[in-house]
């Protein structure tokens, strides 16, 4: 969604939406920086966006990921998971020259970022070579989180509130439908959503790029500004005197708003196994953000009176235990329209606003896959499944093989008949 619409949108009129992939060997699966090779040989040179109509592609800060995205802001995300499924197969296919392919998963589970982390050195790179100056990029937070964005519209203050409220909302629980990452450093680390463990703390040299994840309650382009960005553009300044990064996308936070296009970015979701997955959360997203807005179940004051600290708590225990993260704020709770007499946890929690809010009859293979996340567990509780409790390398590179070939197929990864 980087271009400038052409016309003001309002919630709900266009979306936009972003996949990462790594590109890795397919003999081994380990990391291949050749981003760059893959974007000269479809257009013959090496730039940074490569345009095709619906889709696009283009580069990451590392050399290892290229993104997939909609060109521009698209009316319905209904039928946008076979339009991605065509690029991961048209990149794979120009991919077999090199031995190559794509690996889903928010984490790759055996990289070694010190040694495997090269930065994109072409068209933009001022960018990223600031954030290595004053970050270091070669750790997992900058060089192994791979992660799916949504981009939503909103045309004037009124409905930024209103989508930023219902946002912040959602946010601690996104995770429990999306985490896909529970091995790094190849161990199995005790978290379903490592990736997010580890880029809630990649710039903790200056604490007020990310916040809390969870975006402070704040409900004006001008306060937004004057409490989040202005303070950012502050504290990165003495480390970055060329002013490189004195920019909106320097937030880092779960869902930041970028002003300069009218929308806010969704960046908390780990990527899916293939795009028919990624789309089924993302709907699954836009229906629950859709009845916060129409308050269906509560005020938008009501949702606006929730600080960050309250909602972060929440993501935290999200983040570690996935849909079986117990929720003890029976406040929040009943902010969906959920009347717990006692905790319960994230994943009930989902089948009640799926059962409430997400209507995908129409979408067999985008209902089967939701169906699967909210029966079966995210993609990292069937990972682990999949795997014996002590995996050895071989048993992580079998799994992880398994789901590249899913990606490939675009077909929903159950450990027991994988794709």
């Amino acid at each position: 969604m980087d271009s400038q619409p052409k016309r003001t949108l309002h919630l709900f009129e266009g979306f936009g939406v972003e996949l990462e992939y790594m590109i890795v060997s397919r003999k081994d699966l380990r990391v291949l920086p050749i981003t760059d090779k893959l974007i000269y040989d479809e257009v013959g040179k090496y730039i940074s966006d490569v345009e095709f109509g619906d889709i696009a592609w283009s580069n990451e800060l590392v050399l290892h990921v290229v993104e997939l995205k909609t060109q521009g802001p698209v009316k319905s995300l209904e039928g946008l998971c076979s339009k991605f499924q065509k690029h991961v197969q048209k990149i794979n296919q120009m991919l077999e020259k090199y031995d190559a392919m794509l690996l889903p998963t928010g984490a790759h589970p055996t990289m070694n970022p010190d040694t495997d982390t090269q930065l994109w050195p072409h068209e933009h790179n001022a960018v990223y070579e600031a954030y290595n100056r004053i970050f270091d990029c070669k750790g997992h937070g900058w060089a192994n989180l791979q992660s799916t964005h949504i981009n939503l519209p909103f045309a004037n203050d009124e409905e930024f509130a209103k989508l930023h409220a219902a946002i912040r909302m959602l946010l601690p629980v996104l995770p429990a439908l999306s985490a896909s990452s529970p091995v790094l450093d190849g161990k199995v680390t005790g978290l379903f959503d490592t990736r997010l463990e580890v880029y809630r703390k990649n710039q903790s040299k200056i604490p007020s790029i990310t916040g809390k994840v969870i975006p402070e309650p704040v409900f004006s382009k001008q306060a937004y500004e004057e409490q989040i960005l202005q303070k950012m553009y502050t504290d990165v300044a003495p480390y970055d005197p060329e002013g490189t990064l004195q920019e909106e996308f320097l937030n880092s936070r779960g869902a930041i708003a970028r002003f300069e296009r009218n929308t806010i970015e969704i960046r908390l979701l780990d990527i899916q196994e293939s795009p028919v997955a990624d789309l089924a959360i993302a709907q699954a997203t836009v229906s629950v953000l859709q009845a916060l807005i129409a308050e269906r179940w509560v005020k938008l004051e009501q949702q606006m009176a929730f600080v960050e600290d309250r909602l972060a708590k929440i993501l935290l225990s999200v983040i570690e235990h996935g849909q079986q993260a117990i929720i003890t704020d029976l406040e929040y709770l009943r902010c969906f329209g959920f009347d717990c007499t006692d905790n319960c946890t994230a994943g009930e929690l989902w089948r009640h606003l799926a059962a409430e809010t997400i209507a995908l009859e129409e979408q067999p293979d985008v209902q089967h896959a939701l169906n699967v996340i909210l029966s079966r567990g995210n993609l990292a509780k069937r990972i682990l499944e999949a795997l014996p409790q002590n995996p050895d390398a071989a048993s992580i590179e079998k799994v992880y093989r398994q789901l590249a070939v899913c990606l490939q197929k675009g077909g929903v990864y159950l450990p027991e008949k994988p794709c």
